[in-house]
Parts: structure tokens; C-alpha cells; sequence
């Protein structure tokens, strides 16, 4: 950690993804993030603000699974914050619908000025892994330097200020698509870096990535048990892993099964683990299910497992990952990922996980942003869409014995970004 607070992090407590994004750069503020929905002293008038947004969301992420109807109203949601399409290149610097009405509240209600007042007493530079709160800081007055990570391959129109051209909020773009996208959306180049998503350190291995390597090469056994992938391209895997390359399996096939902030989704988990009942039984695999901070999950899943007759394998080829508190939750995830030969999520922030070598199978996306990630991780070849949950281990079986996963590892791990976590802290300690 740095001998001194060198910034300000500041994140909301809504779902994972603008969490995880603050928890690698917590360093430079003495491991401390700054939660502007929930932080001590909080007036009520904002934490409310905030919980009602909060609510909605949560509510129509789970209500997206009801039959018909839930579709329709996630369809109309999702228009009011959608990504444009990014062809033709074209001026997008006008005001989105959503972003009007954020500044309303912000202005009208000056929402989130007694937080940016609070920090004003120390101008550090503001990191926020959130738009909203970095409007709040410009239009507050703050007096330092204003950051935003972007936590998505691509962002909707909302992220960047209805003043654009005058702003004075710097951006760190997590890929080359989002740097173009903030220029069609009027942010000035000089107010642009394209840093990559910041990924957390104890999965990374300093700048040389040599924790990467080391997991990478003790993966691709796993995913390539034929030797397919490992054979035709030997080359270009040592010139990535040098002696990192391991040629024997040293652990069980072993997948993770992550839901989402909402808990969305857990039942597509125990249908993973229904699917591969048999795998399990022989030792071939082993699955991960992480439930995060939601006790509703857990039970859920230790339930459902002891409902198909496999509590017996719980703790050892099945492990739940929960924890009380997201800090402990990402601490154990982090530590998970080691281990881990294929992560199975919708197309979060962890899609940006794959540049830690992991091949990732995708869930239904929720929401456009994830749409677009899906689309990146298809692009980059380092994910593939679910096939068939009612018969897993039938195609799961045949893109692993043809070395697909291996070769999405390897691609996931060279064509991802994977300093931002670098990249960000060292441009911070250059203000």
C-alpha cells in the first residue's frame, strides 16, 4: 500500500460490479472505498435516492424471469438506458433520457452534495467506479481531479455529462471500443485513457503476470485433455508461458458458477450441477457455486443439492462460496480463481476475467451493456454462449475434448486487457 492516502475510491453499493471494479485500486486509499449509498452520515433524503434505485433494479433483474410478461417489462427498461448501435460513427453527444433525469435529481435535489462536500476537505483525485457520483462531484464543486472506470466493454449514453465539451471528468476506458465511444458521446481526447478494467492484484502477479501464467499453464491441461490445442499451437503457447506449461492435469476439471449481484439466475447452478451429477459422482469435475453475500442463495443451493442426493460431495467436489460482507466475498472469490479452469457467469464485469486466462461459458445476458460484453467476449474468442442446460455434459464434453476451452484460455489471456489495475494506479500517482 502506498505510505500515504493518494486518492479518494469511491463506488455504491449496488450489486458487484461497481465494487469489484474499486476493490483492486483500494491502495491508493489506504484500502479504504468510499460506498456513496450507505457511508456514515449519509442524509437521509440521499440514502433514500439511492435505496429506491437500488430497489427498482434488483426488482426488475428477477422479475425479468417471469414468463411473458417479465420479458416485455425488462424489454421497456431497457430501452430508457440501451448502448446505441456503434455503427455508423456518428455524433451521440446529445442527452439521453436517462442521463436528463439524473441531472435533475443531482441539481433539483442536490443529491450527493453533503458526500463530495465531505471529501472536498481532502482534494485527493476522485476515483469512482459509478457515473452518478462522479456528475455529483463536477456539479458540486469538487475541487480535485475527477476519474471514472468503466466498468463495461461498452457504456450507454449516460455515463458521460450533458455537458460534455466543457466537462471536466477524466475517463479510464477498459477498451479500445469505449474509447471511441466516448468521443462520439463529445468527451475531449485529453480526457481519455484507455487503461483496461483493473483486475485484482493477487490474481495478477505484479506487471510480469506471473500469477497468470503460472494458473494459465496449470489450466490448459484441464481444458485439453487430447492435447488438440496444446499440440498445434506448442509454439505460441511457450512464448506466452515459457516454463509455466504444465502437461499433466493436477486437479479435477473445475468450474465456477457465479450469479449475479440481484441473484439472478441460481437456478441455472443447480441445473449445472444436476447435468454433471455423474462427472461428479467419479471425481471428473468438480463445480464451484458461488452465492456471494445472498444467505437466500446459499440455502438455496445447499437445499437443491441435498434434493438430488449429492450433500455427501458438499466441501469437497462441491464448494459454495459465501461470505458475509463483499470484502470477504471478493477476497474468496479471488482466491477461488487459482483453481479454477472455466467460469460460467452472464457477461458482467467478469467478463474482463478472462484475461486472466479463464474461458468463459455465458449465461443469458440482462441489460444491453452485457449484450455488448457478450458480443466482445465472442469477438475476442474467449467466450461461448450456454448450450442446452438439459444436456450439459454432452456438448460440455465435446468443446473440451476438441481443446476449444484451452484455446479460449489462451486467447482470453492475449487479447484482453489485463494491466488496468497498473496502468490506473500508475496515472493516479502521476496527479
Amino acid at each position: 500500500m502506498p505510505k500515504k492516502k493518494v486518492a479518494h475510491i469511491v463506488a455504491v453499493d449496488m450489486g458487484y460490479g461497481h465494487l469489484r471494479a474499486a476493490y483492486p485500486l483500494a491502495e491508493l486509499a489506504q484500502g479504504e472505498i468510499i460506498n456513496a449509498n450507505t457511508y456514515k452520515g449519509i442524509p437521509k433524503s440521499d440514502r433514500e435516492i439511492w435505496r429506491l434505485s437500488r430497489k427498482f433494479y434488483e426488482f426488475i433483474s428477477r422479475f425479468k424471469r417471469m414468463p411473458v410478461v417479465g420479458e416485455k417489462a425488462f424489454e421497456l427498461f431497457d430501452k430508457f438506458q440501451a448502448i446505441p448501435p456503434f455503427y455508423p460513427r456518428r455524433d451521440l453527444s446529445r442527452p439521453s433520457t436517462q442521463l436528463k433525469q439524473t441531472m435533475r435529481t443531482i441539481r433539483k435535489k442536490q443529491w450527493g452534495k453533503h458526500l463530495i462536500e465531505k471529501l472536498a476537505k481532502e482534494p485527493l483525485p476522485m476515483i469512482n467506479t459509478f457515473f452518478v457520483t462522479a456528475f455529483m462531484a463536477e456539479e458540486h464543486g469538487y475541487p480535485g481531479d475527477i476519474f471514472v472506470v468503466v466498468p463495461d466493454t461498452d457504456i450507454s449514453r449516460a455515463w458521460v455529462s450533458d455537458h460534455p465539451n466543457t466537462s471536466r471528468i477524466k475517463y479510464f476506458a477498459s477498451t479500445r471500443q469505449v474509447v471511441e465511444r466516448l468521443k462520439m458521446y463529445g468527451v475531449k481526447k485529453e480526457n481519455i485513457y484507455f487503461t483496461g478494467f483493473p483486475l485484482p492484484k493477487e490474481n495478477l502477479g505484479g506487471s510480469k503476470l506471473s500469477t497468470v501464467r503460472r494458473d494459465l499453464g496449470r489450466r490448459l491441461p484441464n481444458l485439453d485433455p487430447n492435447g488438440v490445442y496444446r499440440r498445434r499451437y506448442a509454439r505460441t503457447i511457450r512464448k506466452y508461458l515459457g516454463n509455466f506449461v504444465r502437461q499433466k492435469p493436477t486437479r479435477p476439471l473445475t468450474i465456477m458458477f457465479a450469479v449475479g449481484g440481484a441473484g439472478a439466475q441460481r437456478d441455472i447452478g443447480i441445473k449445472i450441477v444436476q447435468g454433471l451429477k455423474e462427472w461428479i459422482k467419479s471425481g471428473q469435475v468438480k463445480i464451484i457455486l458461488v452465492s456471494g453475500i445472498h444467505n437466500d442463495v446459499n440455502r438455496y443451493f445447499t437445499s437443491s443439492i441435498s434434493k438430488l442426493g449429492l450433500s455427501r460431495y458438499l466441501g469437497k467436489a462441491i464448494e459454495i462460496i459465501y461470505a458475509l460482507n463483499k470484502e470477504q466475498y471478493f477476497s474468496a472469490f479471488n482466491k477461488a480463481l487459482h483453481k479454477v479452469d472455466i467460469l460460467w457467469t452472464k457477461p458482467s464485469e467478469l467478463s474482463f476475467y478472462t484475461a486472466l486466462g479463464i474461458p468463459i461459458i455465458m449465461s443469458e445476458p440482462i441489460g444491453s451493456q452485457e449484450e455488448f460484453n457478450r458480443d466482445w467476449l465472442e469477438m475476442i474468442g474467449s467466450g461461448m454462449r450456454q448450450g442446452d442446460l438439459d444436456y450439459i455434459a454432452e456438448w460440455l464434453g465435446d468443446v473440451i475434448e476438441r481443446g476449444w476451452f484451452a484455446e479460449a484460455a489462451m486467447e482470453g489471456f492475449i487479447e484482453a486487457p489485463n494491466l488496468g489495475t497498473f496502468n490506473i494506479i500508475n496515472l493516479i500517482k502521476q496527479h
